[in-house]
This record gives structure tokens, sequence and C-alpha cells, in this order.
């Protein structure tokens, strides 16, 4: 018996570095399906995104303008409104016009949320179909 300490003429030897290029193969199919699947992925969906703009609208006369002050006061035009039943009922007398008016809710920028939704919660039991807010449009610049 016999031991071979050494490479004979017909072994081959043992490689220790890594073989690399199926590694780099792999990763260049992924590269390019990512590069091709990518702007596919981010345009797919067709939007048209909002503009921002400041339309003039005029008032009509027949609007109805409720104003809120800053301690929650509500008032028709100029003249205050004790109470939103008050209110509930002049609205319902505009919910019977044909064509209907809108109504035009104008709020101190510091008035409480509750006096503004008192007020859409009147529309809503006058059936009022059109409510819309006066705002001052932001500052150019």
């Amino acid at each position: 018996m016999s031991m071979s300490m050494g490479p004979s003429e017909g072994e081959d030897e043992v490689v220790s570095t890594i073989n690399t290029t199926p590694l780099v193969d792999v990763m260049l199919v992924l590269l390019i399906i990512f590069l091709i699947t990518i702007p596919v992925v981010n345009y797919s969906i067709a939007v048209s995104l909002p503009k921002e703009r400041n339309e003039v609208r005029e008032s009509k006369p027949e609007n109805i303008v409720v104003s809120v002050d800053l301690k929650g006061n509500i008032y028709w035009y100029d003249a205050k409104v004790a109470t939103t039943q008050q209110l509930v009922e002049r609205l319902k007398k505009v919910s019977m016009m044909t064509p209907q008016p809108e109504v035009h809710i104008r709020a101190d920028l510091d008035a409480n949320y509750d006096s503004v939704g008192k007020i859409v919660y009147a529309c809503q039991r006058a059936a009022i179909a059109k409510v819309s807010f006066i705002t001052e449009p932001p500052p150019r610049g």
C-alpha cells in the first residue's frame, strides 16, 4: 500500500479561487430587467395633475352670504341672526326658489369650526344644494 504525496501526472490541481463569471452574468441580466421594467412602473398610469389658479367669481345678486365672526355670531348678509333655527327657516324659504341660489359662507380666520359646522348643518337641513366658502387668495410672490 502506497500513498501519493504530491500531484501525479494524471490528476488536476485543486483551484482555490472562485469563478465569478456566472455571478456577473446573473447580475447583468437582473440589471437589464430592472432597467426595462422601472420606467413602465413609474409611468404606467396617465393622470392630469391639478394646477393652482385663482378664479375671480362674481357674486350674483341672488346668492346668499352667511357670515360668522370671531365670537361665533351668525349674520345673514349684514343682519345678525339670533339662533340657528331662524337661519334654517330663512334657508328653507330660499331653497324653494327656482333656480336655487348658492349659499356663500364667510368665516373669520380664528372662528371656531363649530360655528361654521352649524351653518353647514343648517344648509343641509334646509335642503340647500350648493354651499361654498369665501376665502382670501394666497399672497403672490
